[in-house]
């Protein structure tokens, strides 16, 4: 069974970690507050939603997350207008997973959807997630 840990860690660097190349996408920097939800086929009760807040700059817009014992790769990622793309793949306690995601930008929010299956049961999960800028960073 996959452990809570892991699917938090999963949630928080999926939001929040891009390996970004190219263009940036047009995002106002400050300080944000990132709202995920996370649905899996046949529960009959979705995990609640997560919200955390980060800051985001001009270089550093989506700064890297991630929770001690986990280990997850952000690969392949594209930018193109202010949609970012991306494959990931993590190992912890839980177990191994394999994602792809997507996030559109639109100056002070964000849209996204990322796609999660574990290794080698091939259980999916989809996560939610939008974000708004909420004022200047710390």
């Amino acid at each position: 069974m996959i452990r809570t840990p892991l699917i938090v860690s999963v949630i928080l660097l999926a939001s929040a970690s891009f390996s970004l190349a190219g263009s940036k996408p047009n995002v106002k920097p400050g300080k944000w507050e990132v709202t995920t939800r996370m649905e899996m086929p046949g529960m009959q009760m979705n995990m609640p939603p997560m919200t955390h807040t980060q800051c985001i700059t001009e270089t550093d817009y989506v700064p890297q997350t991630g929770q001690p014992g986990e280990e997850c790769e952000v690969t392949r990622t594209r930018v193109s207008g202010d949609t970012v793309t991306w494959t990931m793949h993590c190992l912890g306690e839980g177990g191994e997973m394999n994602g792809t995601g997507k996030v559109t930008y639109q100056g002070d929010s964000f849209k996204g959807e990322i796609s999660m299956s574990v290794v080698p049961t091939g259980m999916s999960m989809t996560i939610y997630t939008n974000g708004r800028r909420i004022g200047a960073c710390d």
